[in-house]
């Protein structure tokens, strides 16, 4: 067994934010928050007009749900979709259920209000899916190559050069002092 495995067998770039579960593939993770999204805002807007509880759940839920099941190396597609998955979704099923009004601007005001709606929902659902993913990348992390082990060692590295330099510029300072002195004359002030 190797380092980067769990006693499960699973290496940590494939698992989901438990450990002892294989993540899902990052195409099944955004479908889930799709379809999830989607079944929410048809029923919101078939209930009620508008998108509303039913809807702010169910995207929550999805969007929650694929972050934490994708896998660790997929994280990004999953904590990036929030935005997108209410801005393309809900216009397509407000336009496919609702009954468009008579002018361009009833339109606009019947695809704007639903998302006007939604974005306290899509607060919410943008803000756990971006610290889910975060605790998942500081939690498990897969080793030396990755990239906060990576950042680290480079910060070091970086302070290590730093001193290195002022203890090289303070003996080459010393030693053009010295190097400028004659071996028997006084030094002048």
């Amino acid at each position: 067994m190797t380092s980067r495995e769990t006693p499960t067998g699973w290496p940590v770039a494939e698992r989901s934010a438990l450990a002892t579960v294989l993540g899902i593939p990052p195409l099944a993770a955004i479908a889930l928050a799709f379809v999830l999204t989607g079944l929410g805002v048809f029923v919101d807007v078939l209930r009620i007009g508008t998108v509303g509880i039913v809807f702010g759940i169910a995207y929550v839920l999805g969007c929650v749900l694929a972050v934490t099941w994708v896998r660790r190396r997929s994280l990004f597609g999953p904590v990036v979709q929030p935005p997108l998955l209410a801005a393309v979704l809900i216009p397509v099923i407000v336009l496919l259920v609702g009954r468009p009004g008579p002018g361009l601007a009833e339109t606009v005001l019947m695809i704007g209000a639903p998302l006007v709606n939604a974005f306290p929902a899509m607060a919410v659902a943008t803000g756990l899916s971006l610290l889910v993913g975060l605790v998942r990348l500081i939690v498990q992390r897969t080793g030396p190559d990755d990239a906060l082990a990576r950042l680290g060692r480079l910060g070091v590295r970086g302070r290590d050069r730093a001193e290195d330099e002022t203890v090289s510029a303070r003996r080459g300072s010393g030693a053009a002092r010295g190097a400028g002195r004659t071996s028997g004359s006084p030094r002048r002030s």
